[in-house]
């Protein structure tokens, strides 16, 4: 479990450099399943979903030493494009381990973040090339979705969600590696 107060000490480290996304009424879609239902629009996030928040505030909690080195991460889209932008933000220099098969637009992305996009044919053994990139030239790994700092950025999208609508009863967080659902919970 993520300490609130690390959830509240990310929404002011990420403070003017995320936009603070809108909680929208969906009520077509709430009157079917018999709720007031709201959905918190991460798409209009920086780099168009929620892991800035998380790869923001990494970057941002890491020493000068480490930034310095040169960010690193493993990921087909999402979070390879949110570790590329917070590297510009933060002037560090970023290398992604993609698959091979990434969308031609994620990769774009990255690339248009400013990183370097090093494809790599076996899924199965991304982080093994991974690390042997992180190895090889001393960079720090900014991990998807299984690091604390990570998960406390993530989880300033919960903390908005209270913020605007402290009555919520229920809040449905989709899952992929697990990440947002960990900060918010």
């Amino acid at each position: 479990m993520i300490p609130i107060e690390e959830i509240r000490a990310a929404a002011q480290r990420l403070s003017g450099k995320i936009h603070r996304t809108p909680l929208l009424s969906a009520a077509s879609i709430g009157e079917r399943a018999g709720a007031r239902l709201f959905l918190k629009c991460e798409n209009l996030q920086k780099t168009g979903s929620f892991k800035p928040r998380g790869a923001l505030n990494k970057v941002l909690s890491l020493t000068q030493a480490e930034k310095a080195r040169g960010l690193v991460t493993v990921s087909a889209g999402n979070h390879a494009a949110a570790v590329a932008w917070a590297g510009r933000m933060a002037g560090a220099s970023a290398t992604v381990v993609m698959p091979a098969g990434a969308p031609r637009s994620k990769v774009e992305a990255v690339r248009g973040y400013g990183a370097e996009v090093i494809p790599h044919e076996d899924r199965a053994t991304l982080f093994d090339k991974l690390n042997e990139v992180r190895e090889a030239r001393g960079l720090t790994f900014i991990h998807p979705f299984d690091d604390a700092v990570v998960l406390a950025g993530a989880g300033t999208t919960g903390l908005e969600i209270l913020e605007d609508l402290p009555e919520a009863d229920v809040i449905v967080v989709p899952v992929g590696g697990g990440g947002l659902l960990a900060g918010i919970a």
